[in-house]
C-alpha cells in the first residue's frame, strides 16, 4: 500500500537498502516479463499472472474444451504450488536481507531449465513448470516498508502508481522513492517482455534458457554475498568481544 507513512527508523533503513531493492525487483520483473512473453508466443496463455488464466478457465468450461481446460488448470495449480513452495522455504512476508532467497532463485532457475528442455521436446508439462517458476518468484516477498512487491504482474503496480499520483494531486506530497520503485518494476516487466519477444524470434523456445541461467547465476551470487556478509558480521562481533574483554581487565 503506497500510502503507509514511514517512521524515521524506516527512512534510515530505506536509504541503506532501496537501491538493492530497486535493482533486484526491476530485474526480477524483467525475468517474469521475458518468460511470460515467450510462453504467450507459443501457447497464448499467460504464466506470470493468473487473471487471464482463470478467465480462460471459464471460457473452456463454457465451451467444453477439456484439453485446453486441463492445460490452463495446470498453469493455475503450478503457480499456486510455486508460491506455496516459496512461502515454505522463505517463511516470511517481508523483504529482509538474510532470508533464503538464494535457494528460491536456484529453484526458479531449475524449474525454468526443466521447462526449457520439456518445451523443446513439445512436452506441454513445461508450461505449468514455467508457471510454477513464476509463482516461486512472485512469493519471494509480499511487502517492503509499505510497498506491495509483486514482480510477475503489473496490475497492482499500475494501481499503486495511480494512487500515489492521486495523492500528489490532492495533497501535493508523495514519497518519491515509492513512485520510482514501482515505475522501475513496471519498466522492468515491459523491457523484459520486449527482450523475450526478440529472443523468441531469434532462437525459439531456447530463449527460455536465458532467464533460467540468469536465476541460477543470481542464486549462486546471493550465496557468495551472504557468506561474505556473515563473515563481516562475525568479525565485528569478535572485535566487540575482544574490546569488552579488554575493558573488563
Amino acid at each position: 500500500m503506497p500510502y503507509v507513512t514511514a517512521s524515521p527508523a524506516v527512512r534510515r533503513a530505506l536509504r541503506r537498502e532501496r537501491y538493492w531493492v530497486l535493482g533486484g525487483a526491476s530485474t526480477l520483473a524483467g525475468v517474469a516479463g521475458f518468460v511470460n512473453v515467450v510462453l504467450l508466443g507459443f501457447f497464448h496463455v499467460p504464466v506470470s499472472h493468473m487473471s487471464g488464466a482463470v478467465s480462460r478457465l471459464g471460457i473452456d468450461i463454457a465451451g467444453g474444451d477439456l484439453a485446453d481446460l486441463r492445460l490452463v488448470l495446470s498453469i493455475v495449480v503450478g503457480f499456486l504450488f510455486g508460491s506455496l513452495l516459496s512461502g515454505a522455504i522463505i517463511g516470511g512476508t517481508t523483504l529482509i536481507p538474510g532470508r533464503r532467497y538464494g535457494v528460491v532463485l536456484l529453484i526458479e532457475g531449475g524449474l525454468l531449465a526443466a521447462a526449457t528442455v520439456l518445451l523443446l521436446s513439445d512436452n506441454v508439462v513445461g508450461v505449468p513448470l514455467a508457471a510454477m517458476a513464476c509463482g516461486v518468484q512472485n512469493a519471494m516477498a509480499s511487502s517492503y516498508y509499505g510497498l506491495i512487491i509483486r514482480t510477475t504482474h503489473v496490475t497492482g503496480i499500475v494501481t499503486d502508481i495511480g494512487v500515489l499520483l492521486g495523492h500528489w494531486i490532492r495533497h501535493r506530497r508523495m514519497p518519491a522513492w515509492r513512485l520510482v520503485t514501482l515505475s522501475a518494476i513496471l519498466a522492468g516487466f515491459f523491457v523484459g517482455g520486449g527482450f523475450g519477444a526478440a529472443a523468441l524470434g531469434w532462437v525459439g523456445m531456447w530463449a527460455l534458457a536465458l532467464p533460467s541461467a540468469g536465476c541460477l547465476i543470481a542464486g549462486v551470487l546471493y550465496f557468495v554475498w551472504q557468506h561474505k556478509r556473515r563473515q563481516r558480521i562475525n568479525a565485528i562481533k569478535a572485535r566487540r568481544r575482544r574490546a569488552a574483554g579488554s575493558a573488563a581487565c
